[in-house]
């Protein structure tokens, strides 16, 4: 009974109140309770938004500016790899500085087997030094990418364009020109110019046949691989075995089929257009057995003397002998 009636109450006093009111009116005022009603919800939509922003900013500040997530392995790996050159870098490279006098700079150390690990992982960086040049007459380390077709070309073609192939071509025609001026080559300049066109055209048909062509039909590697971390022997015997046994493509062994080739289809080229020189089987035998037996030369100053090998093409050197020596009491030519 006691609600019933204050609920009666209340309607009374609110038809009392809205009494004396006309409809424009009413609905004016419905009208500003809506608008009022729609401001306060703006202005707490304001407020919380800018609360939330203020409790990120806070934690923000509280961690310094880091996010506590983990960083991706690429991330992880690269910094891994940056620290370790850091702490490979020797206190002499450490204490160069930049003109400014500002960070130290680092240059970069050519890689080793070491660098390398056992397990590629699929997200592992590069290691944090320079590879070997895959194109290269000889390399040193184990990890060396393997030489695509083109790029066997690419190493003859350097081989022959090679400065000092040059050098070495011309050094060598100037000297056997000046010993023997009676040899099928003739005296002075015009033999000198001789012996070194004839010799720059033997090295040409022999970086084509053993460096390019015979190496990738083959799918064999014609670069030297070196072993300076071997005792002396052992480098010995593989720059001798060199000859004979050389590596495929994917690095395991294979006869050397380049080198051994080579030789024989050389000499019978050479027998078309080298003056002077003999080329009945006998003589032809003779060069190919003495370019066989003379070519672990080259290897073996690859071995112990990169530098000098770099500077001096040695097989083109005996190669160069091997004809002097066939056309020994040949019959001269104009």
């Amino acid at each position: 009974m006691r609600t019933s009636a204050r609920a009666e109450l209340v309607t009374k006093l609110r038809r009392n109140q809205t009494r004396g009111v006309s409809l424009p009116q009413r609905g004016k005022l419905v009208g500003d309770t809506v608008r009022a009603r729609r401001r306060c919800g703006q202005w707490w939509v304001v407020a919380i938004a800018l609360v939330g922003l203020g409790r990120a900013v806070n934690g923000q500040n509280a961690t310094g500016g880091k996010e506590n997530l983990p960083d991706a392995p690429s991330t992880l790996i690269s910094q891994s790899g940056a620290a370790e050159s850091q702490s490979q870098v020797s206190p002499s490279d450490t204490n160069g500085k930049d003109a400014e006098g500002g960070t130290a700079v680092t240059p970069m150390r050519p890689c080793k087997d070491s660098d390398y690990t056992v397990y590629k992982m699929p997200l592992q960086g590069p290691p944090p030094c320079i590879p070997e040049n895959p194109i290269s007459p000889f390399v040193t380390s184990a990890h060396v990418e393997p030489l695509s077709s083109r790029q066997k070309g690419v190493l003859a073609i350097r081989d022959v364009l090679d400065p000092f192939n040059f050098i070495t071509i011309a050094g060598y025609s100037a000297i056997a020109v000046a010993v023997d001026p009676d040899s099928a080559y003739g005296p002075g300049f015009k033999g000198f110019a001789k012996l070194s066109g004839y010799g720059l055209a033997e090295d040409v048909q022999g970086e084509f046949f053993q460096t390019y062509l015979i190496s990738s039909l083959a799918h064999q590697d014609p670069r030297y691989h070196r072993m300076p971390t071997a005792s002396f022997r052992r480098r010995l015997l593989h720059a001798i075995e060199h000859t004979y046994v050389s590596q495929h493509d994917d690095g395991t062994k294979m006869p050397n089929y380049a080198t051994l080739l080579t030789y024989p289809i050389s000499a019978e080229l050479s027998n078309l257009y080298v003056p002077g020189i003999q080329t009945d089987g006998r003589s032809t035998v003779k060069r190919v057995a003495i370019g066989i037996a003379t070519d672990p030369a080259g290897a073996i100053v690859a071995e112990f003397l990169p530098d000098v090998a770099r500077r001096i093409h040695i097989r083109i050197v005996f190669a160069q002998q091997i004809l002097n020596q066939v056309m020994a009491g040949a019959p001269g030519v104009d």
